[in-house]
């Protein structure tokens, strides 16, 4: 497992964009946002393999943007375009191996971070 620390969130109004990084204490193929938002399950936003493959959940297609350097074991999220059910903790997430159809789900990640908090108002 590797430690993952986040930063970037924040308060923004509708319409805004943030740029979420994550700073991960090693390597890990596949590497992932999360979000969880009050009284919801933590859902799968955008992963990413080492060699750049990226998914989306369809919520945030268009209007997310996921990236990593592998260099310097960090990884970016670029929210755009946000609205008030984007509100949530947003997770970076980590895993060396990832079983197919997993690539969006909770289970297939074992490292965590502790979140960072992305609020948009109306």
């Amino acid at each position: 497992q590797v430690q993952l620390v986040e930063s970037g969130g924040g308060s923004v109004q509708a319409g805004g964009s943030l740029r979420l990084s994550c700073a991960a204490s090693g390597y890990s193929y596949w590497m992932g946002w999360f979000r969880q938002a009050p009284e919801k399950d933590r859902e799968g936003v955008a992963t990413i393999s080492g060699d750049r493959r990226t998914y989306y959940a369809d919520s945030v297609k268009g209007r997310f943007t996921i990236s990593r350097d592998n260099v310097e074991n960090t990884m970016f999220l670029q929210v755009s375009s946000l609205t008030p059910d984007d509100t949530g903790m947003y997770y970076c997430a980590a895993a060396p191996s990832m079983e197919l159809g997993y690539r969006l789900r909770v289970e297939g990640f074992n490292s965590w971070g502790q979140g960072t908090q992305v609020t948009v108002s109306s």
